[in-house]
């Protein structure tokens, strides 16, 4: 039975490291909560219930230790237009919907298929978020009282100073206690927490959501629950691959895929709003706390829980301010500053900037961080085809007695460049024997194979033999295969 329990569980330093990791991450998560809540236009209680659930249950069913979940902008500006159309039901819907499609793709081992999202594409994500939780915040300073700019300006400076100070307390929380002190002592009327709605005073209970179970219901949530499915996956498993590089060990992608859609489940059972990895918490609870085990994770959901519930009239006196700071501050963290600094960009070739200028624009436009990356997707892979298309190159080499030519074909063979193939032979004016060298080529598809087809074919109509030699195994055996059983005539 002792060699069940894991060593850390002995150790106090570990319990003081990951206790407090945990308090301080639950304390920077509750404007973040509400904040993302508002941007959704739901209850903040919406928001703070799903952080509690998804922290709580990722941290069992999760595949990467001390990662934080909870309600994060991306989800939340994917489903904000399905409550803003339907209302809280469809959007509570969505989530489990959402939950089942991650556990779903994460059977079907979509985790692997991360290695194919090119790192422009993930820049362009990244960058596109930023520019959206941004953006989420102009409607907050719009029509408000003047004291609302000073006090976010202030908040912001505080954010950038306190840090240099000291980083034991997290400098949002600090820049939210200090403008919560200076609105409520001095009695300037301000925005706050309160107006935006109550926060809950007890815990979350299941149910189901209030929708009428009817295919006009699935089809209206299927669109959003599949977009959230594959954000919240996109993210998660980016996180989770940068805390594999920072602590230097291995997590189960699979297993996180497939907890991410668990939790979503619960949370929508819940009554919450979803969610997924957050970049910037599992930050702090990795990076600046120290934090290695599960116990952060879910003390970090329990945290939150009772700071709400008993602390809940201490949080609606928020000012509206001191949140649009935290997120003003989150989204300048966020984006990737260096990707567009003049000197990355006269280094970049022109495709990468192209993609990921293309999945900045797409995500922006949409508000769908899910269509960014896919169109940036096939943008890249079209930007990778044509440089690729090039590299196939043909050269001649005429034996001195004139009966037989040479080619030497060197490059990868593919649709793309296959194309190019059967322009580059002296059909007419070539001997009648003519060897096509391939020990420096790939014949990777279909489309190769037609087009050495279609040059055996113009050969042999002028009488000519060809012989096609120094094909790889893999080559050989594709070519083989199909050679013969692509033209129209079989």
């Amino acid at each position: 039975m002792r060699a069940l329990v894991p060593g850390w569980v002995r150790d106090p330093k570990v319990w003081r490291t990951e206790v407090l990791a945990g308090l301080v991450v639950a304390l920077a998560l509750i404007p973040e909560a509400i904040s993302f809540s508002i941007i959704a236009g739901v209850d903040p209680a919406v928001g703070l219930f799903a952080s509690f659930t998804m922290a709580v249950v990722i941290s069992v069913v999760g595949g990467r230790r001390a990662m934080i979940s909870a309600a994060t902008g991306a989800v939340a500006l994917v489903i904000a237009p399905l409550n803003n159309e339907h209302g809280l039901g469809h959007l509570i819907a969505a989530v489990i919907l959402a939950g089942v499609f991650q556990v779903v793709l994460g059977a079907l081992g979509v985790a692997r298929l991360m290695r194919f999202i090119p790192r422009s594409v993930m820049v362009g994500f990244v960058n596109a978020l930023a520019i959206l939780i941004f953006l989420a915040q102009v409607p907050e300073v719009r029509d408000v009282p003047w004291p609302v700019y000073p006090l976010v300006l202030g908040g912001l400076a505080l954010m950038v100073l306190f840090p240099k100070i000291t980083t034991v307390v997290p400098a949002p929380l600090v820049s939210i206690v200090v403008l919560t002190l200076i609105t409520v002592g001095a009695g300037i009327a301000v925005p706050t927490v309160g107006d935006k709605g109550a926060l809950p005073s007890s815990l979350p209970v299941p149910g189901l959501p209030d929708v009428p179970f009817t295919l006009d219901t699935l089809t209206t949530i299927a669109p959003y629950a599949f977009a959230m499915a594959l954000v919240g996956l996109m993210e998660s498993l980016m996180t989770a691959k940068l805390v594999d590089d920072i602590t230097d060990s291995h997590s189960n992608k699979t297993r996180e895929s497939i907890g991410q859609g668990v939790a979503n489940i619960v949370t929508g059972f819940f009554g919450g709003m979803g969610g997924c990895a957050m970049i910037g918490q599992t930050m702090i609870n990795v990076k600046v706390s120290g934090a290695r085990t599960r116990l952060s994770t879910f003390l970090a959901g329990a945290f939150l829980m009772v700071l709400c519930v008993v602390f809940g009239p201490v949080v609606s006196d928020i000012p509206m301010a001191a949140l649009v700071a935290v997120m003003v501050m989150v989204s300048f963290a966020t984006f990737d500053w260096h990707s567009i600094a003049p000197k990355t960009l006269r280094r970049m070739p022109l495709g990468e900037i192209t993609v990921m200028v293309t999945t900045v624009a797409c995500v922006v436009i949409t508000h769908n961080l899910a269509i960014g990356v896919v169109v940036g997707s096939v943008t890249a892979m079209v930007v990778f085809a044509k440089r690729v298309a090039h590299l196939a190159e043909v050269t001649a080499v005429t034996d001195p007695d004139g009966t037989t030519v040479v080619y030497r074909v060197t490059g990868e063979l593919f649709f793309a460049s296959s194309n190019d193939l059967v322009g580059q032979f002296d059909y007419a004016g070539d001997p009648p024997h003519v060897v096509i060298d391939l020990s420096a080529a790939h014949v990777w598809d279909a489309s190769s194979v037609a087009a050495l087809d279609a040059i055996e074919t113009k050969y042999g109509q002028r009488g000519k033999t060809v012989e096609i030699v120094g094909l790889n195994p893999p080559s050989a055996r594709l070519h083989g295969r199909l050679s013969g059983e692509l033209s129209a005539s079989h």
